[in-house]
């Protein structure tokens, strides 16, 4: 079975390079551009992937993930940050929130792939198992 990621991802150009990479690697993808929307999506359809920008307007990318970690319908689906907060503790701040793993802005292609198979792949942590 075809896994299916959400990405959360307020920039158009961004989004774009994200689900064509995706798309092209065979996932079945989903698009939000704000945290809200993203959030019902995760709800509606329950993907095996959220690719959550964390610069958002409104609701920002941490503030989504920890509801949907909070939430028993949506808390084993893995999220991984994907932002251009990449200081040093940036990485470790996001996976205390909630993400399942971290990818840097601007994307290495073969990297970023990879980082999505691994992730996909890996097996449900602790916070992923509902409250």
């Amino acid at each position: 079975m075809t896994a299916q990621v959400l990405v959360v991802e307020d920039t158009p150009a961004n989004m774009k390079l994200v689900c064509l990479l995706l798309d092209r690697t065979g996932y079945r993808v989903l698009q939000a551009d704000n945290a809200a929307d993203g959030i019902a999506l995760a709800r509606a359809h329950r993907p095996d992937l959220v690719l959550m920008d964390m610069q958002l307007p409104g609701i920002d990318g941490l503030a989504a993930t920890r509801m949907l970690k909070a939430d028993p319908e949506t808390c084993r689906i893995k999220v991984v940050a994907l932002t251009a907060f990449a200081m040093k503790g940036d990485e470790e701040r996001m996976l205390a929130s909630g993400c399942d793993g971290y990818i840097a802005k601007p994307i290495q292609y073969k990297s970023f792939l990879a980082e999505v198979a691994r992730i996909l792949a890996a097996p449900p942590t602790r916070q992923e198992t509902p409250p």
